[in-house]
């Protein structure tokens, strides 16, 4: 009865939603006193008043509401795809709901589906070195193949090769937006929104038309932690907006991890910091699975059989690792002429034996490293 009065009631959620002042707390009030959100809506300043809100609340609803059309609203976002779900509802997601500043409602557009409660939030600099892409990329992928979803903020940097890592692994992924689901911000990432719709989900708090101010993503980020199991940080400066995200998970009682990084980095203070402070240090996807007891799900990565096609190839793969390498110094130490690495070196990655990371440096992918034990000093 609770939820179809919650999905009846939902235009009336949506418009106090849209009405400054009025939060979880307030909605609440409202329900307790009224038989339902429309009666609510409806009432006099005084019997606002009587149901407990105080004066500036009580003249902020007689304010706006005759501003407001629900119908209008209500459209508005069915043109969009945008579904609401309130905190009343079965689909709204119920980990979420055990933080104590939890949203009222949720917009979503794409699906959340009952295994998302296995979400792992992962955050990081807008400014990612060609380790911490590396990391992000290889640690995601091992847990999307593990059937943990990767939810992250569609940002620059690690949030979006958190999210691209996932997709190209056939896992699921969930971005959490600072302003309504009508603006892709950044806007470079409106394709990489609408692959996530696909297998995912975008959701916000933030009515449509809310534009992505600074004072949004604070609030974004407690909504990123509140949804997982735990935050892994992966690069990340002493200030960023991923030591916040940190420190919103530590007061929610989830799980904190981070990727170690050079003490001469400075996108890596912040997480150096993170593990001093007693943060699960995170190597591979197996340190977050055992942390979270869930090695029970996990299944064996396959590593595939490397076969060097030719002695060009065999010689290359030994000149390369993990740590980056210019095609210049691979071709002074294999001794082979450039055009001959630089073709050599096109088919490798073709193959997925070795990739280029950023100006002609190379390094061995994941599966090569395995499959020939490569060690780094």
């Amino acid at each position: 009865m609770a939820l179809k009065m919650a999905q009846k009631d939902i235009k009336y959620w949506v418009g106090f939603n849209l009405i400054p002042r009025i939060g979880r707390v307030k909605l609440s009030q409202l329900e307790s006193y009224f038989k339902s959100l429309e009666q609510a809506w409806q009432a006099t300043p005084a019997e606002l008043k009587r149901a407990g809100l105080d004066k500036g609340a009580v003249n902020a609803i007689t304010q706006w509401r005759p501003e407001i059309s629900l119908e209008a609203e209500m459209e508005k976002l069915e043109r969009q795809g945008v579904r609401v779900l309130s905190f009343r509802d079965a689909d709204y997601p119920s980990r979420l709901k055990e933080i104590y500043d939890y949203p009222p409602i949720l917009y979503v557009k794409g699906s959340l589906l009952p295994n998302d409660e296995w979400c792992l939030a992962v955050v990081g600099t807008r400014r990612s070195t060609v380790y911490g892409r590396q990391a992000a990329e290889e640690i995601v992928t091992d847990l999307a193949r593990n059937k943990i979803t990767i939810v992250s903020g569609l940002a620059r940097g690690i949030d979006s090769i958190a999210h691209k890592s996932a997709l190209e692994a056939g896992g699921r992924t969930i971005a959490v937006f600072g302003c309504g689901l009508d603006t892709v911000y950044p806007a470079e990432h409106a394709s990489l929104a609408r692959d996530i719709i696909a297998n995912g989900a975008l959701i916000s708090e933030f009515p449509l038309g809310t534009e992505p101010r600074k004072e949004n993503f604070p609030l974004r980020n407690r909504i990123m932690s509140g949804l997982s199991l735990g935050v892994l940080v992966v690069e990340a400066g002493e200030t960023s907006g991923a030591m916040i995200t940190a420190r919103l998970a530590l007061e929610q009682n989830r799980e904190v991890f981070a990727v170690p990084g050079s003490i001469l980095s400075a996108t890596s203070r912040g997480t150096n910091h993170l593990i001093q402070e007693g943060a699960k240090l995170v190597s591979e996807y197996t340190d977050i699975l055992e942390e979270l007891n869930l090695t029970a799900v996990a299944h064996q990565i396959e590593i595939k059989e490397i076969i060097p096609a030719s002695d060009t190839e065999s010689l290359l793969l030994k000149q390369l690792g993990a740590e980056p390498t210019h095609i210049d110094e691979v071709c002074r130490s294999s001794g082979l002429p450039t055009s001959v690495v630089s073709s050599t070196l096109a088919m490798m990655e073709l193959k997925g034996l070795v990739k280029q990371v950023g100006a002609m440096n190379y390094v061995l992918s994941r599966e090569a490293r395995e499959a020939y034990r490569v060690k780094v000093d």
